[in-house]
Formats: structure tokens, sequence, C-alpha cells
């Protein structure tokens, strides 16, 4: 007999009923929920293996989200017809639960643990990104796992002024603002979104409404453990590892004075880590004089250990002593920027830009239709126009690190920058690419791409509603002390207790990323960084103004044209040809690329090319096959041969008769006194012959009567 299942329900703001169920599905997981919203299904479950490996220094979580596609009715589109690797959506809701969970473990819990949230059953209304981290949250819930949840996500959206708590996908479409908030009963833990070009306190009101959603989620999981009973309720233990105070005391006396001097000292990146590398090398020979060489060995792990949270403490408590940072700038100082545009002559847009040491080269390229990214997920199927990477290779920061492809991290940071940059996009025929490289990285380079990203627009003649900036805020809260600090460092985001990336124009925000690291962070110090981090935006944007203020007034003159012309539906398989034979001849004749689409009743043709005359010869081409005369039109045309009765005339492809009477208000008794062969003349349309419905052609239409 198997357990009997436990399940809660509770409300939206908007009516909408949500159940979260347990012992039912996966009951040998550790911990299994199923979350139903409607039609939407989706279970999480949670495992954790029974101890910790030897001499394990990290946590190993990992984190899964995958969506099947029999969940809406499909069969995966790949040749083996089943769902592989994460697509980069999943990857981005996976990284949202994983932000959201991994704090609240604790910090001597370093067993191996999963959590897979499976998308079983989606319909068209609602988004499952926004349930994803709750279903996580009640399987570890439900679990033995010690952790201290719950959390819960949920999506707040501003729509025609008004807050929506987690919007369907029509209601998404429209609104201005978009943010995914996690948090805790108590503290918000984690925002990502876009906007509009809002205002700081539009986001600061999206979080308070959001987090009273959460509220009720959380309380509703702890209802649900109250029923699960013990399994939920009683954890397993965490490890109590005894602190070896002599160690911690040798290491304190050798190295705090020494790097309290380093972090004094406003090194660069490379000079700063020789230098605190060197103090570890002299507390391991210290450790090898005193207790020997075999006691280094064995706690190796337990020094590195030691030394590392030693400078973390003594950092932190210089930034809050003195205010001033470990390159020496002040807390609301910028690092020095410098940039360029047309670094890459080839391309159609680049930008390099440079912000203390931290360095994108971006680079873009103008596409066609034919160059959109196909997206097939489980639940969507679009094409894409506006794509953009993030690369990060070892050489960024001085390491042999294997070229393997994107990682979670590289996918996270080129969503968020490309969604900061896609909100002041003007509507254009072209797919656009932009690609970050990252060169140099000592901290903000998402934040740098974004800068670069805009740039390399502006660069490449795409008219944007404004140049757009971002910046990587800090924070470091201790005893009632905190510290916001702008444009961080990789170091002071490793030892901070936030990281807070800000978009936006002169006008407002396009774009944000927080993770908190602390509990109890009051949104007075939210609103703190946010206006801090408006400050640093607006100088960034003057820096960058000083290198490219506007967009360029054209595209670069090897970039690729692109005109639509609107034809009528019927004429689509006319200029397509049997098999595409006249549209392929056309392109290769042209040297152009040519696209149609079917829009309603009409048919959209779009040309490209890097080529003007062959863009307008395929232009021309094109107007020909789709021409339609209309009486009263006057065309140039062009004499063909001459008969006695008359002469045949070639315009648009079309030929037609002129007769000799109609070439002239006087009789001509000879057609060659008038006209020869090649000649260019004006002509109109008179009106159809009754019997042939042939054109009836006039030239002395067009002439003054003597």
């Amino acid at each position: 007999m198997g357990q009997i299942p436990k399940s809660v329900s509770f409300h939206l703001p908007d009516g909408k009923e949500v159940t979260i169920e347990t012992g039912k599905l996966a009951t040998l997981a550790h911990g299994s929920a199923m979350v139903k919203v409607e039609d939407t299904m989706m279970l999480a479950t949670v495992v954790a293996s029974a101890e910790a490996k030897p001499d394990q220094s990290f946590f190993p979580l990992s984190v899964d989200y995958q969506e099947k596609f029999a969940a809406a009715g499909k069969i995966p589109g790949n040749f083996f017809r089943r769902e592989s690797k994460l697509s980069d959506y999943e990857v981005l809701i996976s990284r949202l639960v994983d932000r959201a969970v991994r704090p609240l473990f604790p910090e001597k819990f370093l067993n191996e643990t999963q959590v897979i949230i499976t998308l079983l059953s989606g319909d068209k209304k609602n988004m499952p990104d926004c349930y994803a981290a709750l279903a996580a949250s009640a399987a570890i819930v439900v679990s033995d796992i010690p952790w201290d949840g719950p959390i819960s996500e949920v999506r707040v959206c501003k729509i025609n002024g008004k807050y929506v708590v987690n919007p369907n996908r029509d209601q998404l479409a429209t609104a201005d603002l978009d943010l995914i908030v996690a948090a805790t009963l108590k503290d918000v833990m984690m925002v990502e979104g876009e906007a509009n070009e809002c205002q700081e306190h539009e986001i600061i009101e999206a979080i308070k409404i959001a987090h009273d959603a959460i509220k009720v989620q959380c309380n509703a999981q702890l209802a649900l453990a109250q029923l699960v009973g013990d399994k939920a309720l009683v954890k397993r233990e965490t490890p109590i590892i005894e602190k070896d105070e002599e160690l911690l005391s040798m290491i304190d006396s050798i190295a705090k004075n020494a790097v309290l001097e380093v972090a004094k000292g406003a090194l660069d990146k490379t000079t700063r880590k020789k230098k605190l590398k060197e103090i570890e090398d002299k507390i391991k020979l210290s450790v090898i004089e005193q207790k020997g060489e075999e006691y280094q060995v064995v706690n190796a792990a337990k020094i590195s250990e030691y030394y590392d949270k030693l400078k973390k403490s003594v950092i932190r408590q210089m930034v809050l002593d003195t205010n001033i940072r470990l390159d020496g700038r002040k807390l609301d100082e910028i690092r020095p920027i410098w940039s360029e545009v047309n670094y890459l002559p080839a391309a159609h847009g680049s930008a390099l830009f440079t912000r203390g040491e931290t360095q994108s080269l971006t680079s873009l390229t103008l596409g066609t239709k034919m160059d959109q990214m196909m997206i097939d997920n489980a639940l969507d199927n679009y094409y894409e126009k506006f794509i953009l990477h993030y690369n990060f290779p070892g050489l960024s920061v001085g390491e042999v690190k294997p070229n393997r492809g994107p990682g979670r991290r590289e996918v996270g940071h080129a969503n968020l920058a490309g969604r900061s940059l896609k909100k002041v996009m003007p509507v254009l025929p072209y797919t656009i690419r932009i690609v970050s490289d990252i060169l140099e990285s000592n901290g903000s380079s998402s934040m740098a791409t974004v800068c670069a990203g805009s740039m390399a627009l502006m660069d490449a003649g795409v008219q944007i509603k404004g140049a757009v900036s971002g910046i990587a805020m800090g924070m470091i809260a201790e005893n009632g002390r905190s510290a916001i600090l702008s444009d961080i460092l990789g170091d002071e985001d490793a030892l901070g207790d936030m990281d807070f990336k800000v978009t936006g124009t002169s006008n407002g925000i396009t774009g944000c990323q927080m993770d908190i690291k602390v509990d109890g962070m009051p949104y007075e110090t939210l609103e703190k960084a946010l206006l801090q981090a408006k400050a640093g935006r607006l100088h960034i944007l003057g820096e960058m103004s000083k290198t490219i203020a506007q967009s360029n007034d054209d595209f670069k003159p090897h970039a690729p044209r692109m005109v639509e012309i609107i034809i009528d539906k019927s004429f689509i398989g006319a200029v397509i040809g049997p098999g595409g034979k006249i549209i392929q001849e056309m392109q290769a004749r042209t040297n152009t690329i040519i696209n149609i689409e079917e829009v309603g009743d009409k048919g959209v043709v779009t040309i490209a090319s890097t080529d003007a005359t062959g863009l307008q010869a395929a232009r021309e081409a094109i107007a020909k096959i789709t021409f339609t005369p209309s009486v009263g039109d006057v065309y140039e045309a062009e004499v063909e041969s001459i008969m006695a009765y008359g002469a045949f005339v070639k315009f648009f492809g079309q030929s037609g008769l002129l007769h000799v009477s109609e070439l002239d208000h006087k009789r001509i008794e000879d057609v060659n006194t008038v006209l020869k062969v090649g000649d260019k003349i004006t002509i109109k349309i008179i009106g159809t012959d009754p019997k042939t419905g042939k054109l009836r052609l006039s030239r002395k239409a067009l002439l003054d009567k003597e």
C-alpha cells in the first residue's frame, strides 16, 4: 500500500487556484511535489546522497528544469524525436530556481543534491517558469534534507498601469514591466526581469506585491509539511565540524595584517592575486615548520578554507571602516572607461568597451528573415530575429579553459543583455545578431556586454530609442553597518552580500537581475542601491556618448539593404515558379536574397542585397511578374517591331499593339516615318478590346492637338 497523497491549495490574487500535492508520484525520491494550475502540471523531485564525499569543499547541487513535449501534445522535432539536452529556455528557468534555493542550504551540508522539475502537462495560458521554484521548494520542504526554506517565485507585471501576479501569456505580451521575484517568508532572494524604461519606484512596488503573493505560497508549503509529518519535519543532521582554534590563531597572526596591507594597496587584479597567493604560501610554510609536513598535507583543505574566510573578513571590514575599496575607489566611483566603435571594419557594426580590467569586443551582423533563429519548445514555437550571444573564454581571466561552447552562466548573461537591448529596438525587417566576446574580465562583464552592444547597434546605423548602459552593484552588510558598491570587481562580487545588475537608458530601466545573500535587507536599502545604480548608469552613458552619441544615419556600405514589396497573394506562385525555379534564378542573376511570406490576403516579398544595382534589378523583375495594368496608366515602352498597321511595344514584361491610328492626331501613312525598332516612347492604356480582352494602347492620347 502506497502513501496516502497529501495536498494543499491556495488562490492567486486573481482567484486562480493552485494545488500542491505530494505522496502520489515519485515516492522513492527523498522529496517530491506536484504543482497544478488549471491544465498545467509540474513535478519536482529532490534526492541527496547519504553523505558528502571525503574532503568535499563545495556544495554539489544541480537543478534541472525540463519540459516534456507530450505536455503540449507534440513530438520533438529533432532527428531522434525525443527530448535531448536542455534548451536555452530550460537552462534559464533552471538558473532561476537554482539561484533561489542554493543559498538556503546549510553551509556544512555538502552532500550531492539533485533537483529535477518536469513539466508534464502545459496549457497555452499559464507560464510555467513562475511555478517551477514553487514546485522545487515544496519537494525540498517535504523531504528530510536540511534547508532553510520554503521559498517561492512569482512573476509580477505592470499592465495598463496595474500590477498583475502570474499573468497569462496574452497579458504578458502587453506588459511594460516583467519581473520574476523569489523570496522566503521574510526576505527577497532574487529578482530578474525587463521593462520599458520604467522608474526605480516601480521596481520596488512590484517586488513588494510579489513578496505578498509569495508569503501565501510559503505558508501553503509549511501546511503541507505538517500534513506529511515526521518525514518533512525531522531533517537530517548537518555535520558539526569543530574549529581548529590553534590553526585559526596561527593563520590570523601570520596573514591578517598582511592581507589588510594588500587590500589597502589599490592593486590591479593580477598583482593582488599574486600577493595574496604569496601570503597563503607563507602560511603553508609556517604550518610545516610548526606542525610538520604531514599535518600541512592532511589539513590543506582546512588551511585554504580558513584563509579564504580571513581574506573575506579583513576586506569586508576595511571597506566598512574606510569606505575605500580594493582598487582604491570610493563606494560610488566607477572605474575608468574607454571605448571605440567601428573597430572591426568588415563587420556591419562593432564596438570595443573597456571599464577598468573588464573588456567586451562586440560585433553586429544584419541578416534576413532566413537567418532567424527557430525556437521550438514544448509550449512555444516561433522565430527570433534579435539574437545576442555572450562568450567568456578562459583567456579573459588568464586561465586555461577548454572551449566547449557556452555554459549556463554564458546563457544567463546573454539573456539579460539581450532583454535589456531588445527594449530599445525599432521595428526592422532585419535579423540582428550581436556577439560579445569578453577579452578581459574583472567583474561586470555582462554589463560591459550591454554597453558594447548598445554602441555596436548605433555604429551599425540601427535607430534605437536610446543608448543603454549597465552597471553591477554590490553590498557589504555586517553588524548593522552596510556599504553599497557601484561597478563591482570580481573579488567584490565573491565577498559581498548582493549582486544587483541594472540596465537602462537615460529615461529609465530596461533590465535588472538581483541576487541577495543575506537575510533581512530592508526595502530602503534596495531603493538606495537602485538610486545609486541610476547615477552610475547615467555616468556610464555620458562616457559612452563621448565615443558615439546617437545612431549613425545609415547602415555601413557593405551591410545588406532590404526592401519590402507587397503583392497580391495570387502572384506568390508566379514569383516562386515551379519548384522555386524563377526565384532561384532571380536570386542568382541579381545577387540578392529573396523571401516571400503570406500575410493575410497579401504576399510580403523581402529583398536583401549589398548590391544596390542587384536590389533594383530584383525589384523590377518582381514588379514585372506581378504587373497588373489599369486603364489610364501611363508607361515607358520600347518598340519591338513595326508592321504596316502599327507597332508592337513592350512595357513591364507585357507586349501590346500600338495601332497606327493611335500614333498621332494626324494621319500616318507609314509607321516607319514615326518610329523605329528600339525607340523609347510613352504610352497610355485607354481600354481593353471587348472581344479579345487585350489592352488598347495610345500614343496620341498623350500628345497635344495642333
